[in-house]
Protein backbone atom coordinates (compact mmCIF):
# COMPACT_ATOMS: atom_id res chain seq x y z
CA UNK A 1 0.00 0.00 0.00
CA UNK A 2 1.85 3.24 -1.22
CA UNK A 3 1.29 6.62 0.91
CA UNK A 4 -1.17 7.80 -0.66
CA UNK A 5 -3.23 4.92 -0.24
CA UNK A 6 -2.48 5.32 3.40
CA UNK A 7 -3.90 8.76 3.44
CA UNK A 8 -7.01 7.77 1.42
CA UNK A 9 -8.15 5.28 4.47
CA UNK A 10 -6.82 7.78 7.41
CA UNK A 11 -9.42 9.99 5.50
CA UNK A 12 -12.37 7.84 5.34
CA UNK A 13 -11.69 6.76 8.68
CA UNK A 14 -11.56 10.08 10.54
CA UNK A 15 -14.29 10.82 12.48
CA UNK A 16 -15.28 14.45 13.60
CA UNK A 17 -18.00 15.79 15.39
CA UNK A 18 -18.06 18.87 14.94
CA UNK A 19 -21.00 19.85 17.39
CA UNK A 20 -19.22 18.40 20.16
CA UNK A 21 -16.02 20.20 19.71
CA UNK A 22 -18.08 23.20 19.28
CA UNK A 23 -19.80 22.94 22.65
CA UNK A 24 -16.16 21.73 23.96
CA UNK A 25 -14.77 25.26 22.22
CA UNK A 26 -17.68 27.20 24.08
CA UNK A 27 -17.02 25.45 27.43
CA UNK A 28 -13.30 26.35 27.40
CA UNK A 29 -13.97 29.74 26.92
CA UNK A 30 -16.39 29.65 29.30
CA UNK A 31 -19.76 31.02 27.31
CA UNK A 32 -21.50 28.51 29.71
CA UNK A 33 -20.40 29.42 33.15
CA UNK A 34 -23.06 31.93 34.20
CA UNK A 35 -26.06 30.10 32.99
CA UNK A 36 -29.25 30.48 35.10
CA UNK A 37 -30.04 27.16 36.92
CA UNK A 38 -26.14 25.73 36.38
CA UNK A 39 -25.62 22.80 38.51
CA UNK A 40 -28.97 22.22 39.21
CA UNK A 41 -31.16 19.64 38.29
CA UNK A 42 -33.40 19.93 35.25
CA UNK A 43 -37.21 20.24 36.75
CA UNK A 44 -39.22 18.05 34.04
CA UNK A 45 -42.90 18.59 33.73
CA UNK A 46 -44.94 15.41 35.36
CA UNK A 47 -45.86 13.93 31.98
CA UNK A 48 -42.64 14.04 30.39
CA UNK A 49 -42.85 9.88 30.91
CA UNK A 50 -46.03 9.11 29.24
CA UNK A 51 -45.36 5.45 30.27
CA UNK A 52 -45.32 4.84 34.26
CA UNK A 53 -42.50 1.47 33.33
CA UNK A 54 -40.32 4.10 31.68
CA UNK A 55 -40.87 6.22 34.48
CA UNK A 56 -39.64 3.89 36.90
CA UNK A 57 -37.15 2.62 35.07
CA UNK A 58 -35.40 6.14 34.64
CA UNK A 59 -35.93 6.72 38.52
CA UNK A 60 -34.61 3.08 39.19
CA UNK A 61 -31.60 3.81 36.84
CA UNK A 62 -30.71 7.50 38.39
CA UNK A 63 -30.72 5.99 41.71
CA UNK A 64 -28.59 3.10 40.77
CA UNK A 65 -26.04 5.50 39.15
CA UNK A 66 -26.51 3.01 36.42
CA UNK A 67 -26.26 5.01 32.26
CA UNK A 68 -28.03 3.93 29.75
CA UNK A 69 -25.29 2.01 27.08
CA UNK A 70 -25.52 4.62 24.28
CA UNK A 71 -24.13 6.63 27.01
CA UNK A 72 -21.74 5.02 28.57
CA UNK A 73 -20.29 4.16 24.69
CA UNK A 74 -20.28 7.99 23.89
CA UNK A 75 -17.96 8.54 27.13
CA UNK A 76 -15.62 5.77 25.63
CA UNK A 77 -15.65 7.17 22.24
CA UNK A 78 -14.53 10.60 23.56
CA UNK A 79 -12.40 9.17 25.70
CA UNK A 80 -10.75 7.20 22.76
CA UNK A 81 -10.64 10.31 20.45
CA UNK A 82 -8.46 12.05 22.70
CA UNK A 83 -5.80 9.21 22.33
CA UNK A 84 -5.76 9.67 18.65
CA UNK A 85 -3.51 12.52 18.54
CA UNK A 86 -0.64 10.48 20.27
CA UNK A 87 -1.32 7.45 17.35
CA UNK A 88 0.03 7.50 14.36
CA UNK A 89 0.42 4.72 11.11
CA UNK A 90 -1.42 0.98 12.13
CA UNK A 91 -2.27 2.28 15.94
CA UNK A 92 -3.53 4.95 14.61
CA UNK A 93 -5.90 3.11 12.00
CA UNK A 94 -6.79 0.45 14.66
CA UNK A 95 -7.68 3.13 17.28
CA UNK A 96 -10.19 4.82 14.63
CA UNK A 97 -11.76 1.31 13.47
CA UNK A 98 -12.51 1.09 16.94
CA UNK A 99 -14.23 4.36 17.41
CA UNK A 100 -16.10 3.66 14.49
CA UNK A 101 -17.75 0.30 15.44
CA UNK A 102 -18.23 2.39 18.99
CA UNK A 103 -20.33 4.64 17.31
CA UNK A 104 -22.22 2.23 14.82
CA UNK A 105 -23.52 0.58 18.04
CA UNK A 106 -24.72 4.06 19.16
Amino acid sequence: MNQKENREIDERLQYTDHLTEIIRQAERQGDFDNLKGKGKPLKLEKSYFANPYEKQLHKTMKENHVLPHWVKLGKEIDQEKELLSALQGKAYTRKMKQINKKNQRI
